[in-house]
């Protein structure tokens, strides 16, 4: 069994919601836990274990009992093999918001969880015709000056960690140049309210990057299928996920 814990928000809430579901279709037993605050960055990650607060919905397998934990707790509660830390999607792309608080949050996760892999979570830019305030603030309404905001802030953060980086914001960034998710010419847009991910297109679109980045499997040869989602685009993102996630290697 592979145990994989994110240290998130609604951001890690989308990426784990179908993670379980597609590795089990796989062949693979995991438990994945997310670690749930709306809006949460690194810098109230790291408030919250320095005060050993119990801030968190702890979502198991994509649902929650109304448990309410610690990072603390939740490192300590099991021997995980992955843990994900991520900033918040308004503050992703400002570099100069991600330390020292990254760096001391790490620091603390290997404290608790010494033998865990941790990974930065890639989070993605806001849909073009966002109403999220940050999005006007920060980055002039700008789909593409985000993205690659975040991009550079993200690799910056993996090198100082020396860390792997899940791409999610990157195949996000290129699924949305193909025909069937290109919103700006009629597609589906992968967000759901301009920020948050399409359910359960863009949902499916990271738990695969999760899949294919932790766990190694195939997502061409996975056989999830998640409600009410039409087969043939589950088929193209299937198709079109390993070629993106192989071109994101080698750039």
């Amino acid at each position: 069994m592979y145990k994989i814990l994110a240290i998130g928000n609604s951001f890690s809430q989308d990426a784990t919601a179908y993670l379980h579901d597609i590795a089990a279709a796989g062949g693979t037993d995991t438990k994945i836990v997310n670690l749930y605050i709306g809006g949460c960055s690194l810098k109230t990650h790291w408030e919250n274990a320095e005060s050993d607060h119990k801030n968190y919905l702890y979502e198991l397998n994509g649902s929650s009992d109304g448990r309410m934990v610690s990072i603390r707790e939740a490192l300590t509660e099991d021997h995980w093999d992955f843990i994900t830390l991520q900033q918040a999607s308004h503050d992703s792309g400002k570099s100069e918001t991600y330390q020292p608080y990254l760096s001391k949050l790490s620091s603390y996760v290997r404290q608790y969880a010494p033998g865990a892999k941790q990974l930065l979570h890639e989070t993605w830019a806001y849909e073009i015709d966002s109403d999220h305030p940050a999005f006007a603030e920060h980055y002039h309404n700008n789909q593409n000056e985000m993205y690659h905001a975040l991009r550079c802030a993200y690799l910056e953060a993996a090198n100082q960690l020396a860390v792997p980086m899940i791409p999610c914001g990157d195949v996000i960034q290129a699924l949305r140049k193909t025909a069937p998710f290109d919103y700006a010419n009629g597609g589906i847009s992968l967000c759901r309210d301009g920020f948050h991910m399409n359910i359960p297109y863009g949902r499916y679109v990271l738990g695969a990057v999760w899949y294919e980045t932790m766990l190694h499997g195939s997502i061409a040869e996975n056989s999830y299928l998640p409600p009410e989602a039409q087969p043939d685009l589950i088929a193209f993102l299937k198709s079109s996920i390993p070629d993106l996630l192989q071109n994101n290697r080698a750039r």
